[in-house]
């Protein structure tokens, strides 16, 4: 059986489009089972996604029927049933530090996730001009990933942060998408990375069925509200 793989809305969901992104830019098959964001207890989302995960949430990796969730839990997997694709670097320190660098992105920049949220649709530069003037730890957020990328390109030589497009890249895709949507001020330098980022394939793939989607959730907009 093919791979299938659980997510949110492509709009909102940043976690579900890290594995996808990742899949789909490295020719993997899988098949997609796109669930509609519902947070109410009870509802068919939570309950689709009980069905198959004990954590409850997306993303979630389907491997005939054997899941596994968690975003770096599936990268490991999808680097173990398909060495030779590329999810991660070959040379051991290189290899390292990109692992390095999902888990910060995995368990950090707090700041950033919850002042500009997701949303591909949008376009909110006067939002980010208040979260950036008001929110010390935003801005901190922004200059450590920057700094990050600029040194990841620079050991690899690029063009993405390790050589060719990887995990890693799949895993700031999201941050891509939140600093063009809130015109977040960064470095000529990330903004050719982030221009890299949204070219690839893979992530120009999920950004058309996200601005596809036209499914307006208004608990996902802070900032708006339905037109």
């Amino acid at each position: 059986m093919a791979l299938q793989l659980v997510i949110g809305n492509k709009n909102y969901s940043s976690w579900s489009m890290r594995p996808w992104v990742l899949m789909r830019q490295l020719g993997l098959p899988f098949e997609e089972i796109r669930l509609r964001f519902d947070f109410n207890a009870g509802s068919d989302f939570r309950q689709a996604v009980a069905r198959v995960s004990p954590a409850g949430r997306v993303p979630v990796l389907l491997d005939d029927g054997f899941a596994v969730w968690d975003t770096l839990a599936i990268a490991e997997a999808l680097a173990e049933r398909f060495p030779a694709a590329g999810v991660w670097p070959t040379e051991a320190r290189m290899r390292a530090r990109a692992r390095s660098v999902c888990a910060e992105m995995h368990s950090g920049f707090s700041a950033l996730r919850s002042r500009c949220p997701m949303n591909i649709e949008a376009h909110l530069p006067e939002i980010g001009a208040l979260v950036w003037r008001d929110h010390a730890a935003v801005r901190s957020d922004v200059a450590r990933i920057v700094a990050m990328w600029a040194e990841a390109r620079a050991s690899s030589g690029g063009p993405f942060l390790f050589g060719a497009f990887g995990a890693a890249d799949a895993f700031y895709a999201p941050v891509c998408m939140r600093l063009r949507t809130y015109a977040l001020p960064v470095p000529a330098e990330a903004t050719d990375y982030i221009a890299r980022v949204v070219a690839a394939p893979g992530v120009k793939a999920w950004t058309l069925d996200a601005l596809a989607e036209q499914d307006f959730l208004d608990f996902e907009e802070p900032y708006r509200t339905r037109r």
